[in-house]
């Protein structure tokens, strides 16, 4: 979902370029937080039917987003399952309800069919209890396969041996949200402190805790209480010497930067200041020394996980707000550099190949208002990440249907930036 296993949320791959931007929706009566495109170019994404909520795997055509197959997984909570990556087999990797894990394949047969099949399996109810289910997961260095759980348990898992390995988090500590590797560990974020993990034999082992300041309560706009960030690897040269995530703090939402050798503090910047919406539940976006923070506060989710506990206050309006930070070269602290009120409807994703940010905007109903309806609009949008300015936009639709939901987009290698909503898969293409 973020894009690479360091949750950098960059994409190597251009998005649509010149020409006029057109969109079209893949109706799936889903909502589709996790689309992904292997190394074959078929895009596969991960839905939660609005009807039933069964999770269910889509082999989209590559031309036109349409589904060519469908299969369907055991149901489990609401955040499980939601976070999958893809293979170097093309296979979906994601954890069902069932606390399997499972590898997902499709298959063309002579006559032109495409299948899904469930191509490998392997339990993990060994170490996560009946009551819990896998939040996030991702792959390391050494072929094994991390996961966290709701309740936090973190753990190896080794599916061509069957082996897998856990420990226990401090109780009272959730993880809420995806996981990221890098050569030098694991960085889990829980509802009160970021952790780097390492496994010698694949036995989990903390390298470093760091706190960060969680708040009084969960805000509007966050489905925690605690950070909503996927912690995410950035750096100038090896891409991994930093770590970032965002608090909870009551009063304003500070980018917290440590390095990712020992858990020292490189920065903490308060963000998201001209939006004035203290909350982020988005991953930043690394790349380079610089981070970009987009705000949630206020956005107006339909359902939050069971657990996640009443809102302070109970409602808010969509403040948004995008920031960029930058690690001073030295590594000596951090700089704001620039910082507005751009309201983001979903997780953005820098390309390296164009050098732009891309996403949905939710614009107001009432021009110059800051209130939700189910009647918004909303546009993809292309930022230039230098000035945090619009360079080029395009309305992709109005109302409920098209609600990005604040899930992240992915760019294909045909340019096509691909999007889920909380009804199916947006196409956007220039032509």
């Amino acid at each position: 979902m973020h894009g690479d296993t360091g949750s950098s949320d960059t994409t190597p791959l251009a998005g649509p370029g010149a020409g006029t931007l057109s969109s079209s929706r893949t109706a799936l009566a889903s909502a589709c937080p996790t689309v992904l495109v292997g190394a074959d170019g078929y895009p596969v994404a991960l839905c939660t039917p609005i009807f039933g909520r069964v999770p269910t795997v889509h082999l989209l055509d590559p031309d036109d987003g349409s589904s060519l197959a469908t299969l369907k997984l055991t149901k489990g909570s609401l955040l499980g399952g939601v976070y999958a990556y893809i293979d170097h087999q093309d296979r979906l990797v994601v954890a069902d309800g069932s606390r399997s894990l499972l590898r997902v394949g499709h298959h063309q047969n002579g006559a032109g069919e495409w299948r899904l099949t469930v191509d490998r399996s392997l339990s993990l109810a060994s170490v996560i209890p009946g009551d819990d289910a896998v939040t996030g997961l991702a792959p390391d260095w050494d072929g094994r396969v991390w996961f966290a759980t709701g309740s936090g348990v973190v753990g190896t898992a080794d599916d061509t041996t069957g082996t897998v390995k856990a420990l226990t988090l401090p109780s009272g500590e959730r993880v809420a949200n995806s996981i990221s590797t890098a050569p030098e560990g694991t960085a889990v974020t829980t509802t009160h402190a970021t952790y780097l993990l390492t496994a010698q034999g694949g036995t989990p082992k903390i390298l470093w805790r760091k706190a960060y300041d969680r708040g009084s309560a969960r805000k509007p706009g966050m489905l925690s209480w605690g950070s909503g960030s996927t912690p995410t690897f950035f750096g100038p040269s090896k891409g991994t010497e930093y770590v970032a995530v965002v608090d909870n703090a009551d009063t304003a939402a500070n980018l917290k930067v440590y390095r990712t050798a020992d858990g020292s503090d490189v920065c903490s910047v308060p963000v998201l200041k001209a939006a004035n919406g203290p909350g982020s539940e988005n991953s930043p976006v690394g790349v380079g020394r610089s981070v970009f923070v987009a705000g949630t506060y206020g956005y107006p989710y339909p359902a939050v996980p069971e657990g996640a506990g009443d809102s302070v206050p109970a409602s808010a309006d969509f403040a948004g707000g995008l920031s960029r930070v930058d690690v001073r070269a030295d590594g000596s602290g951090c700089s704001l550099v620039w910082d507005n009120a751009l309201r983001s409807a979903a997780v953005p994703k820098l390309s390296t190949a164009d050098g732009l940010l891309h996403t949905v905007v939710r614009d107001s109903l009432i021009p110059g208002t800051k209130g939700t309806s189910l009647l918004d609009p909303y546009r993809y949008v292309q930022i230039d990440p230098d000035s945090g300015q619009i360079t080029r936009s395009a309305k992709v639709g109005t109302g409920s249907l098209y609600d990005t939901l604040q899930m992240a987009g992915t760019v294909a290698p045909d340019g096509a930036y691909l999007q889920g909503t909380v009804t199916g898969v947006l196409r956007i293409t220039a032509q």
